[in-house]
């Protein structure tokens, strides 16, 4: 199966997690599209969903699953999103797709995250991927040159010459040439600096569950 399959076969799985009459938590990017689209073979037995993107909320609408504001959902039994890294405890780097800010507070909220994602994800250790790193504009330069203090590479993403500006009206840094082996520490390291939106390690709201696409199948992981 080629990695586009993989993440059809992990979307279709995360199914199991999803109980009759619920509002499920809905992350962003390419292997939650494909569970967004299983999802819709449910809609008539959910509520609906809390979304974490604008582009997710877009194709849960048109999908015909009804959206609800994170603010009128006091709890949610699961949340279901990707990663760009997870390791084998269940940390993850996010936010390749520039949501993750909003990924995190959807996660907060829900009692279970299931990480969806292809075999290419598991790493021993964090920091392959560039993490991402949601700034407030003023601060970006700074932010900067901490990660450079640090022996990193940093920069802010560019989208068409520009900086990306997030949903949330925010530029992201990626940061390159880190390895990161207690993500835990980091995140909450990196969350204190002055500017800081959200930084993409997924440590505190790790993922419970990870449905992992191989050739032999769906691997679940448990953490």
């Amino acid at each position: 199966m080629n990695q586009d399959e993989l993440k059809a076969l992990v979307g279709q799985a995360a199914l199991a997690y999803v109980q009759p009459g619920a509002i499920v938590g809905v992350g962003t990017g390419s292997t939650v599209n494909k569970f967004i689209d299983a999802l819709a073979t449910l809609k008539n037995t959910i509520k609906g969903a809390v979304s974490s993107s604008k582009a997710s909320t877009a194709r849960l609408k048109a999908l015909g699953i009804e959206v609800f504001d994170s603010n009128d959902v006091p709890e949610l039994s699961v949340y279901i999103d990707g990663a760009d890294e997870i390791d084998r405890q269940g940390h993850m780097i996010k936010g390749g797709g520039a949501a993750l800010t909003r990924e995190k507070i959807v996660a907060a909220q829900s009692k279970q995250f299931v990480c969806i994602a292809d075999a290419s994800k598991l790493v021993d250790i964090l920091g392959a991927f560039p993490l991402p790193v949601e700034v407030i504009p003023m601060a970006s330069a700074r932010i900067i040159r901490q990660f450079q203090a640090m022996g990193a590479q940093a920069g802010i993403r560019l989208q068409d010459g520009q900086a990306l500006v997030t949903d949330n009206g925010q530029y992201i840094v990626d940061v390159r040439g880190l390895k990161i082996a207690n993500p835990l520490a980091f995140e909450m390291q990196i969350s204190q600096w002055p500017g800081v939106v959200t930084v993409g390690v997924f440590a505190i709201q790790k993922a419970q569950v990870c449905l992992l696409g191989t050739e032999a199948g769906v691997q679940t992981l448990r953490f």
